[in-house]
């Protein structure tokens, strides 16, 4: 005998089961509910899958060989650890779907994310949350493979990007900016690197510009935004030697470091360094015309969602922008 190609039927198991407690074909065919034939041949199936007889059919009652003894205890083990394997996969799944996903950007996670969702709590149970902080890029990602429920980033209206293109649903909950900014002058009275004082006086240098990399949604916008801050016959201010992009990185905490070391100008979201800028570590780098206005937004997915996203989003829904957050 042999298991050859023969799959293993879980329901044998429970067969041998009955009848190693009975003894009995036809007691332990009428426990299981199944015609006594169709019980024998799931035993005989049983047996040759494990390759011996796991019954002594001559006694009477019918006895367990010792294959069958030893096979007893181990198939018991292994279905109450099936059992339990499928009660946690049902748990895990119950859990998951009344679960709130969210993808935030890594600067609005450090900086929107927690009283926003603060301001949530006081008007909704939420249940568990489960946050993935990464790139934009990758929150882009994640809602397009629809393994989170909401992103929450950066946007601008000029700037479309994947989700919009998808046509993900959008809420704007507040404004940000961002801000040429750098590291304060020996004397205390400016910036090292002044956008203005380069383009006033016509400096040979270009003025040292900390970037955003490709993945960060602020690079998007910095990019297109740029073409028209330092574009030929713009209307807004502009350069006559340039920048010259010196450090890229696509976290703006990152950047934000490198200019309070005096490695340049960044343009940085406001809600990010406003305890810098209340005590002069970081000054503004340019006047007001170099800002670059931008919205904190929501995407959804565009299907249903689990009840708790759905509740989530209808209060938001309500909420006028800027209510919550900084």
């Amino acid at each position: 005998m042999g298991p050859g190609n023969r799959p293993l039927d879980l329901e044998w198991l429970e067969d041998f089961l009955a009848l190693a407690e009975s003894g009995n074909f036809s007691r332990a065919a009428q426990a299981r509910n199944i015609a006594q034939p169709a019980f024998s041949r799931h035993i005989r199936a049983l047996e040759e899958w494990v390759g011996v007889d796991l019954f002594d059919r001559s006694a009477h009652p019918a006895a367990l060989t010792a294959a069958g003894r030893r096979f007893q205890p181990l198939l018991e083990e292994t279905l109450a650890q099936l059992e339990s394997a499928r009660i946690k996969a049902r748990a895990a799944h119950d859990q998951a779907a009344a679960s709130l996903l969210f993808a935030a950007t890594h600067v609005l996670s450090l900086t929107f994310f927690p009283q926003w969702l603060g301001g949530l709590e006081s008007q909704l149970r939420l249940g568990p949350i489960q946050t993935i902080s990464d790139s934009f890029h990758a929150c882009e990602d994640l809602a397009l493979q629809r393994r989170v429920q909401f992103v929450l980033c950066h946007g601008h209206p000029e700037v479309p990007g994947r989700l919009d293109e998808a046509e993900f649903p959008m809420l704007r909950l507040s404004d940000d900016v961002l801000l040429p900014v750098s590291a304060p002058n020996a004397s205390g009275d400016g910036a090292m690197h002044s956008l203005d004082v380069a383009k006033a006086a016509k400096a040979d240098a270009a003025v040292p510009v900390l970037a955003y990399s490709e993945p960060s949604g602020l690079g998007r916008i910095m990019r297109a935004r740029m073409r028209q801050v330092f574009g030929e016959g713009s209307s807004v201010p502009t350069l006559a030697q340039g920048v010259d992009i010196v450090f890229t990185a696509h976290h703006a905490a990152l950047l934000k470091a490198m200019a309070l070391e005096g490695r340049g100008v960044a343009w940085l979201p406001k809600s990010l360094i406003v305890a810098e800028l209340k005590i002069g570590a970081l000054v503004p780098a340019a006047s007001a015309e170099w800002n670059v206005p931008v919205e904190i937004r929501l995407y959804r997915q565009r299907a249903e969602m689990a009840p708790a996203a759905e509740a989530l989003w209808t209060l938001v829904q309500k909420r006028p922008p800027g209510s919550g957050g900084r």
